[in-house]
């Protein structure tokens, strides 16, 4: 039997893990406690789509576990021990606004979870693979000082600049200013990487740019696409902050991004990184995703804007694939844009009923 453990397995790229684990033969342990209704409240719970796994997904066993807990986490892992082939940690606190709120609640799950993931891996299951979502955030704001341009719909990079084509694990993350969430993510990712090298463990930091997709719950402080399509689809007012509405993100769907780890499953390196995204083939900024929401649905957006930016977000956010590609040339993205936004709308329309 070969196992594969998954923490956050409800959410987005969790959920989308072990549906793809499990079509490949994996029994797949999942662990998430729904901790995204506390930080979001119920619009946000995953509770829906725990029962969707559980109902659809016969390889499938759930765990109703806090990652925080080491002797819950403990049992699991001693219970598979060496079958454990595959961890995917996807389980956080995923907002810059709400880690000022909890700082302690923020870092213990970010910072003090992963370790407590890493050192069950190390003491249960050493020859598996440890696959973490880390963040662009632990860069910082350092992307900001970039010569930045104006354009009528986006902020964008000059073409000569050696990161018009995006931004690479080699950009420092130092003395900058990262948000109480970006610290918690830096500590995170940080560790990782030292378990794969310090211990030669197989880990890997996926430094995410928006992660996307159908099952995400989105809500206003995470989720920028979804919950984006969902105010559009329901009439729910957006708020735009900062940037002049031209802030950049690029967006990697759910089923791109597991399709990479997929890829690093099957031929590991030990303490590696990449920066994952939609690099230039999935990126939009707030202006040109509004006027595709609105294309989409054939309704126009309530939305606002309001000057002040979000502390330490990004002006423009573009990830360079080319280290992940080189080491696995036969990956590539599948989704551009306004294939993730369609796939949204049309996927949502049962849960997202107009007003």
């Amino acid at each position: 039997m070969s196992v594969a453990i998954i923490t956050g397995s409800a959410g987005l790229i969790g959920s989308e893990a072990v549906a793809y684990f499990a079509a490949l033969g994996m029994d797949v342990v999942g662990i998430d406690n729904d901790m995204r209704q506390y930080f979001f409240g119920p619009e946000a719970s995953t509770r829906w789509n725990r029962e969707r796994l559980k109902r659809d997904v016969p390889r499938y066993v759930h765990h109703d576990v806090d990652i925080r807990d080491e002797q819950a986490i403990k049992r699991i892992f001693e219970r598979y021990e060496k079958q454990t082939q595959l961890i995917i940690h996807t389980a956080a606190q995923p907002s810059h606004d709400w880690a000022a709120r909890e700082p302690m609640t923020d870092f213990s799950i970010n910072a003090n979870g992963t370790l407590v993931m890493l050192e069950a891996m190390r003491r249960y299951a050493p020859d598996a693979v440890f696959i973490f979502t880390s963040t662009n955030k632990v860069y910082g704001d350092r992307p900001n000082s970039l010569p930045l341009q104006e354009e009528a719909l986006r902020w964008e990079l000059p073409a000569d600049h050696p990161y018009w084509s995006g931004i690479p694990v080699e950009m420092p993350i130092d003395s900058c200013l990262h948000s109480l969430f970006g610290a918690s993510k830096v500590s995170a990712d940080v560790l990782v990487q030292e378990y794969g090298r310090y211990f030669g463990l197989r880990t890997v930091c996926f430094r995410g740019g928006c992660l996307t997709g159908p099952n995400h719950s989105g809500t206003q402080l995470h989720g920028f696409l979804s919950y984006l399509m969902r105010c559009a689809m329901t009439g729910t007012p957006y708020t735009v902050f900062g940037y002049k509405a031209k802030q950049v993100r690029d967006n990697i769907h759910s089923a791109d991004l597991i399709r990479a780890f997929h890829s690093f499953f099957q031929a590991p390196r030990c303490g590696e990184v990449y920066n994952i995204g939609g690099g230039r083939q999935s990126n939009c900024s707030m202006l040109e995703a509004i006027r595709s929401c609105e294309a989409i649905t054939s309704r126009p957006m309530r939305w606002q804007y309001q000057e002040q930016n979000r502390t330490g977000d990004h002006i423009w956010w573009i990830s360079d694939l080319s280290r992940f590609q080189q080491h696995y040339p036969d990956w590539k993205l599948n989704y551009g844009i306004d294939d993730i936004l369609r796939e949204i709308y049309e996927m949502n329309r049962d849960r997202w009923r107009p007003a």
